[in-house]
């Protein structure tokens, strides 16, 4: 089996794609503060080099962790002597990545035979280009595209804006993928996307917000690290920028915002993968939305959508206080996620980043809300582990719809509450 393993690890180097053979993801279950500590120090080493697919926070918070093949025997070793309890959620990442490739390319086969854009599945860079394009084109008096920026690899960074007309109108930011591997995401904005085209006039909340508000979309928020995913490495989560004085790749973007930058739970290692950058605002990606939304002017909410965990969020992260918003914050939560849960019983959890989640610096939705954009909300969409960032492709129409209807909840309060 060893073999085996190293037959197809040495085969996926020789084409230049990192493999996953005999890898597995662990939850570590820490049950007190000491247990967590433990799994920091594991996660800020060298060697091995581990996946923290969930981070270390708080005692009876699961933390989950990609371990590679070879490493595997002396982590269990480490948890077991320590009294870490631990459990398999993935057997063998590779058998689940080889299974989503297959059915892309199933998928992308019967759309050439069809010339049709099926929502259901993953798609490539390009792909989401070109539905974002044929929106456009279907819906012109409604959907426009606008060019941001340009990713550190010189790829546009597209949004689709949503507009009846009107010059300077109140407006909402949704934002996807800034953190590449996490495909539901990109796949759900783009459904959202296509939905928001197709439900003007139809829908009579969707109708209310768009007649009195703009709706700004940004699918794809770090195109090079989304192609990396396709085309090396299906885990990758950074930017692709070169760090100086490094021979690691890459930024965490969602680590890189001015607001508490470089504070805990973020990284001054360039090899971790939450490490913070050199600087707030580094990455051109995240300083493409930053210059975006301060010269727009009057963006009314911030949404950035995440994968996984099922929660739904409000500042702070960078810091464990509350926001002076947090009682409505947290009232508009409430309500989007009963609203999300009432199409499939899909439960969310819901509150600040810091008691949710874990303490995280230098992220989005902190930025916004401190430079005064009231309702700055994140999601962290399907699953609770099981499948992770490998989320099987027939789960994205059903976690795209339920999330349509937490969208739907959260613009109509916005509508509904000007400040």
């Amino acid at each position: 089996m060893r073999q085996i393993l190293l037959f197809g690890a040495l085969i996926g180097v020789a084409w230049g794609i990192q493999t996953f053979s005999g890898d597995q993801v662990l939850r570590a279950e820490p049950c007190n503060d000491e247990q967590v500590d433990l799994l920091k120090q594991l996660e800020a080493r060298d060697s091995p080099r581990l996946d923290f697919w969930h981070f270390p926070s708080y005692p009876n918070h699961p933390v989950d962790i990609q371990v590679p093949f070879a490493s595997l025997q002396s982590v269990k070793v480490f948890l077991e002597s320590h009294h870490v309890k631990y459990s398999v959620l993935i057997e063998d990442v590779q058998a689940k990545v080889d299974e989503e490739a297959r059915e892309m390319e199933l998928s992308q086969r019967h759309e050439r035979s069809r010339s049709s854009f099926n929502f259901a599945t993953y798609h490539p860079l390009e792909s989401i280009f070109q539905a974002m394009d044929d929106i456009v084109a279907h819906y012109p008096q409604l959907v426009s595209k606008v060019q941001i920026g340009e990713s550190y690899e010189k790829r546009p960074l597209n949004v689709l804006k949503f507009s009846t007309g009107g010059t300077n109108r109140p407006a909402i930011w949704i934002d996807a993928g800034i953190h590449a591997r996490e495909w539901v995401t990109q796949a759900t904005a783009l459904w959202t996307a296509n939905q928001i085209a197709c439900d003007y006039k139809h829908d009579p909340v969707l109708t209310s917000v768009l007649d009195a508000m703009d709706i700004f979309l940004l699918p794809v928020a770090n195109p090079d690290g989304y192609v990396f995913s396709h085309t090396n490495n299906r885990m990758w989560r950074k930017t692709r920028s070169k760090v100086p004085g490094s021979s690691c790749i890459g930024v965490d973007p969602n680590r890189n915002w001015d607001a508490g930058f470089g504070g805990p739970g973020a990284s001054s290692n360039p090899c971790s993968d939450s490490y913070h950058g050199p600087s707030a605002n580094s990455e051109v990606e995240v300083r493409s939305i930053v210059e975006f939304i301060k010269s727009h002017g009057n963006v009314k909410a911030f949404i950035s959508i995440h994968s996984y965990s099922q929660l739904m969020m409000y500042p702070y992260g960078y810091q464990c206080n509350n926001p002076k918003d947090s009682k409505e914050l947290d009232e508009v939560v409430k309500a989007a996620t009963s609203a999300l849960a009432s199409l499939y019983g899909t439960k969310y959890k819901v509150g600040p980043i810091c008691s949710v989640i874990y303490q995280a610096s230098g992220g989005s939705i902190d930025w916004s809300y401190d430079y005064g954009i009231k309702y700055s909300f994140a999601f962290e969409l399907r699953d609770t582990g099981r499948h992770g960032f490998l989320l099987p492709a027939n789960q994205i129409i059903p976690t795209a719809e339920e999330t349509w209807l937490a969208l739907k909840t959260t613009m109509e309060y916005v509508r509904g509450h000007p400040y």
